[in-house]
């Protein structure tokens, strides 16, 4: 299991591109990527998980400390969801409540 992380700038965002599975094994790259961020003082973050196959409660978990940090700061963390299947992950656990979730960047950047 594999992932691939990259990043970029969209109207002072961080977009971390996400490729692949994000699980117990794969979850500790993303967490350290998103403490990088974090750390270099981005605090508006959308993480696009349109190329992720599948996500298990270990990446639920990094997604929801990055929430936390950002917040600390007075930012945003925001999710592109493209596909049910991870969509209804963050629904069955109550935290689409929390992160908002996007069909695409663009529309994260808009919200």
């Amino acid at each position: 299991m594999e992932i691939t992380l990259a990043t970029r700038e969209v109207d002072g965002f961080s977009v971390i591109e996400v490729t692949g599975e994000v699980d117990v094994h794969t979850a500790p790259e993303l967490d350290a990527k998103l403490t990088e961020i974090i750390s270099g003082g981005s605090n508006k973050l959308i993480v696009d998980l349109s190329q992720v196959k599948f996500l298990d409660s270990t990446g639920l978990g990094v997604l929801v400390k990055a929430l936390k940090h950002v917040r600390e700061h007075d930012g945003s963390l925001s999710v592109v969801t493209a596909t049910e299947r991870i969509s209804k992950v963050f629904r069955i656990t109550g935290l689409d409540a929390a992160i908002g979730l996007y069909d695409d960047v663009d529309e994260a950047v808009r919200a």
